[in-house]
């Protein structure tokens, strides 16, 4: 089950305004990463579904997080249906995270009070997404829509909460685009946690840029 209630979930999302999301089968390294992005003040990261045996290192690095970092709030992304979203969520995941909107996925985690954000590239999909329960859809591919899609929902949906992924790049230039656009929170994937950082075992250099990024949402938000 689910460590943290689905309000601290969406709250930490929030305040946090950056979710990194990664994916490797190296257990060990996993988990060199995930106390890299803690120590730089990151509470919260997207694990995707995106290997053979994934679920297998998702179950471990949240046991891991219990015992060595009590505050990570670990999720799952990439998922693509309810069976996959069951099992995750049997497995302790805190927010479940798809490519696309699907109703099944929705209901599941609703009856589990589980955060479900599902990607979305209209307002007929952001709507009814929202219908569905979902409190921050994602915009995906970011880096094809832009702020100015976020901009245009604002106007008339000011209650949409967004989370842009895909193109998202922690410089003042992207991010301040961004956030100016009106997005709650973004998600960030090899622009943080890159090939480079993984292949050097820079960990260190992981703590400085994940520290700094958040550090730079934060200047931008006053």
């Amino acid at each position: 089950m689910a460590r943290f209630t689905k309000l601290t979930v969406l709250q930490t999302l929030a305040d946090q305004g950056m979710i990194p999301l990664f994916y490797h089968s190296d257990l060990a390294l996993c988990k060199k990463v995930l106390t890299a992005v803690y120590k730089g003040g990151g509470r919260v990261l997207e694990f995707t579904n995106r290997g053979d045996y994934a679920h297998e290192t998702f179950g471990e690095l949240n046991k891991f997080c219990e015992a060595k970092l009590p505050e990570m709030i670990l999720g799952i992304g990439s998922i693509t249906d309810t069976g996959t979203a069951s099992m995750y969520m049997q497995l302790g995941a805190n927010f479940i995270v798809s490519a696309s909107f699907r109703e099944d996925i929705a209901r599941t985690c609703n009856r589990r009070k589980i955060p479900y954000m599902p990607g979305c590239g209209t307002l007929t999909e952001i709507g009814q997404a929202e219908e569905m329960g979902c409190d921050i859809v994602k915009l995906f591919p970011g880096s094809v829509y832009g702020p100015g899609f976020v901009k245009a929902v604002k106007a008339p949906q000011p209650w949409t909460t967004i989370m842009p992924t895909g193109g998202v790049v922690p410089s003042e230039e992207n991010l301040s685009a961004w956030f100016a656009a009106g997005v709650t929170c973004v998600g960030m994937g090899s622009k943080l946690i890159g090939k480079d950082i993984l292949e050097k075992g820079d960990f260190a250099g992981l703590t400085k840029k994940t520290k700094a990024a958040l550090k730079l949402i934060q200047k931008l938000r006053k």
